[in-house]
């Protein structure tokens, strides 16, 4: 099933996609092509706050190949956790309750997908990889980066770019990517995928295929895995009394 994912979403229709985008094909992207980016660097420090709550209770937080089965074996071996808001339309409810602002935020951003906060522990890199389809653009807001900001980035193609707190990258990932963070710190991205700006008809395709994805057992089984966090998250916050 995944690699028949792949081949359709890839090989025989990225292409179509590629031609028909009304913001062009390349690596990185101006943030100023996008009208709901100045709303999140305007409140990132309100997005911020919320996210250091989360970062109290971190070692209770899923692995990225815990909750995502379609890339368990990219970062098995890697320290890269995430705290969950939405997958493919499916909400993690209890998530965004506990982050009211940053949920607010996000669900008036056009065509959003997936959102959750991107936790790269210090030292820890996440191999080099590309995504399935290029129907999506991915978004990071930078929220906490190290200070050695040459020690922390991201490579997408041959372009290399750095994080910056409050300002935005916006990237291609079915492009083969990589990122890294040689830091003694953490560093935490708003990570976001949002549906690319393309043509009609080919608008009206890219979105059947999104759906079709959406549908997939790799994204309904990334619900069912969010709920069993949910119950670990919940017995952790109740012994610590902050639930």
């Amino acid at each position: 099933m995944k690699e028949f994912l792949e081949t359709l979403m890839r090989q025989h229709i990225g292409g179509l996609v590629s031609r028909s985008s009304l913001v062009g094909h390349q690596t990185f992207f101006d943030p100023s092509i996008f009208n709901w980016i100045p709303l999140l660097e305007k409140n990132w420090r309100t997005i911020r706050q919320e996210l250091e709550q989360v970062l109290q209770y971190k070692e209770a937080l899923p692995n990225f190949e815990e909750l995502v089965e379609y890339d368990a074996d990219l970062t098995k071996d890697t320290q890269w956790k995430m705290f969950a808001f939405y997958a493919y339309g499916i909400k993690a409810e209890k998530n965004c309750d506990r982050c009211p602002e940053t949920t607010r935020l996000i669900e008036q951003i056009p065509g959003l997908k997936t959102a959750f906060f991107s936790i790269l522990l210090p030292h820890q890199r996440i191999p080099p990889h590309r995504g399935p389809y290029n129907g999506v653009l991915r978004y990071h807001l930078g929220l906490m980066v190290p200070e050695a900001t040459d020690q922390c980035g991201i490579r997408v193609g041959k372009d290399i770019r750095h994080w910056q707190e409050g300002q935005s990258l916006v990237f291609d990932d079915s492009f083969e990517h990589t990122a890294w963070n040689d830091t003694d710190s953490v560093r935490v991205v708003l990570f976001l995928d949002v549906v690319r700006p393309v043509k009609f008809p080919i608008s009206l395709l890219n979105q059947a295929v999104i759906q079709l994805f959406s549908l997939s057992p790799y994204i309904q089984g990334a619900a069912a895995n969010q709920k069993k966090w949910d119950k670990r998250l919940d017995a952790v916050l109740a012994a610590k009394g902050t639930q």
